[in-house]
Order: structure tokens, then C-alpha cells, then sequence
């Protein structure tokens, strides 16, 4: 029962995981896209802009792309802790 127990523990911990990484960052990021869309409208040739519009779409970029920069650093921590002495995220 204790195997079990603590497989499930694993299990959920994987799925949280994939669904936030694997199916969350492109929805945020097809989510920017149409925010993007929606910037910038015509009326009878004038242009307008829709700040907030503007404004989450430019959030989900920057997060989207803070997201991947902190899994390069992540991945390449004890390459960068060998070669240049660099420590991130709490490593000794």
C-alpha cells in the first residue's frame, strides 16, 4: 500500500507538471497572440489602438518567455556551477 501511496504522489506531481508546461505556456502564448489581434482597429480609416489589449498580450509574451529562460537555467545549472562558477536556484 505504501508503494502505492507514494507513486500516486509522484503521479499527480508529473501531471500538474505536463499540463502546466506542456499544455499551459502555448495557450498563454495563443492567448497573446489573439490579445495582439485586437491591438490595433480601424474605423472609417482612423486607427486606434486598445492598450489593455496591448498590455496582456505583452504579459503573456514576457511570461511565456521568463517561463523558458528559467528552464534553460534550470537544465544548464551544473554545467554553469563547473564552468564558470555560476550557482542558480540554491545550489551549493
Amino acid at each position: 500500500m505504501h508503494t502505492l501511496v507514494t507513486n500516486l504522489n509522484a503521479l499527480w506531481k508529473v501531471i500538474v507538471a505536463g499540463l502546466v508546461l506542456g499544455a499551459g505556456l502555448p495557450m498563454i502564448f495563443a492567448l497573446g497572440v489573439r490579445f495582439w489581434s485586437m491591438t490595433a482597429t480601424t474605423d472609417a480609416g482612423t486607427m486606434r489602438r486598445n492598450y489593455p489589449a496591448l498590455a496582456v498580450a505583452l504579459a503573456c509574451f514576457v511570461l511565456v518567455v521568463v517561463a523558458i529562460v528559467t528552464g534553460i537555467l534550470y537544465t544548464a545549472k551544473a554545467f554553469l556551477a563547473a564552468k564558470f562558477g555560476i550557482h542558480l536556484f540554491g545550489q551549493a
